[in-house]
C-alpha cells in the first residue's frame, strides 16, 4: 500500500513537473562544494558562490586547500555564513586529500563506509552526506530534506518518529534501489515544495491536493 502509494506521488510528480535536471553542476566536486554551500541558502546564492570559486580558479580541492581562510569566505560570500561554511569546504578538502583528490577511488567505496566516511567530515550532516552520496558519487541514497519531511507529513505518510533514518527509510524500503529514481524522485519533491508546498500552500495549485494530501482539507 505504501509502496504503492509513494509510486503514484512520483508519477504525479513527473507528469506535472517532467525531469529535473538536478543537481546543475559541470562535475562531481562542484556537486561536493555545492551540497555543503547549500545549507540554509537560496541556490540561486549557491550559483553565484560557486562562480566566484570557478571564476578564482579556486573550484578544485587542492585550489581550496592552497586558499587562505579569508579569501575562501570573501569569494563564498554569497551563500551566507562564509566564515562557517569556509571552514566546511576547507574541511572537505582536507578529507578528500586522504584519497589523493581521486574521486573515482572515492566513490568506489562501499555506500555505508562512505557515508560514516563523510558523516566524520566537519560540517557535514545526514542530508549533506546524502546529496554527496547521489549526486555526486551516484550512490543509491534518498535524500531527505525540509521539503520532503513537509510534503509526507502533509500527506499522511510521516512515519512514527520524526528521524531523518525514518523518513530516509520509507523511501529506501519502499520504492525500487535505483539511483535515477532517488535522484529525480527528491528534486521533484523539491521542486513541489519550493512553489507549491510552501509554509503556506498553494493547495489549488498541487498535484496531489486531490487524491494524496490531507492537508488540503484542513487548510
Amino acid at each position: 500500500m505504501l509502496k504503492e502509494k509513494l509510486l503514484n506521488i512520483y508519477h504525479r510528480l513527473f507528469d506535472c513537473y517532467g525531469p529535473q535536471h538536478w543537481w546543475p553542476a559541470e562535475e562531481p566536486f562542484e556537486v561536493m562544494v555545492g551540497a555543503v554551500l547549500t545549507q540554509s541558502a537560496a541556490w540561486t546564492n549557491v550559483e553565484k558562490a560557486i562562480g566566484n570559486l570557478r571564476g578564482a580558479g579556486a573550484l578544485s580541492p587542492e585550489a581550496l586547500r592552497r586558499l587562505p581562510l579569508s579569501e575562501l569566505a570573501a569569494l563564498i560570500y554569497p551563500s551566507g555564513y562564509y566564515n562557517a561554511k569556509s571552514r566546511k569546504l576547507k574541511a572537505l578538502a582536507d578529507y578528500l586529500g586522504g584519497y589523493q583528490d581521486d574521486l573515482d577511488r572515492l566513490f568506489a567505496v562501499g555506500t555505508c563506509q562512505l557515508r560514516r566516511e563523510l558523516l566524520g567530515v566537519h560540517g557535514i550532516g545526514e542530508e549533506t552526506a546524502d546529496s554527496i552520496l547521489l549526486y555526486a558519487a551516484g550512490h543509491p541514497v534518498f535524500v531527505v530534506d525540509a521539503y520532503t519531511r513537509r510534503i509526507l507529513n502533509r500527506a499522511g505518510l510521516a512515519p512514527e518518529r520524526d528521524r531523518y533514518a525514518d523518513y530516509q527509510g520509507l523511501f529506501m524500503e519502499n520504492l525500487p534501489v535505483d539511483t535515477g529514481l532517488f535522484n529525480e524522485y527528491h528534486a521533484l519533491l523539491v521542486c513541489l515544495g519550493k512553489n507549491v508546498c510552501r509554509r503556506r500552500p498553494l493547495c489549488q495549485q498541487c498535484c496531489l491536493n486531490d487524491d494524496f494530501c490531507h492537508f488540503v482539507e484542513a487548510s
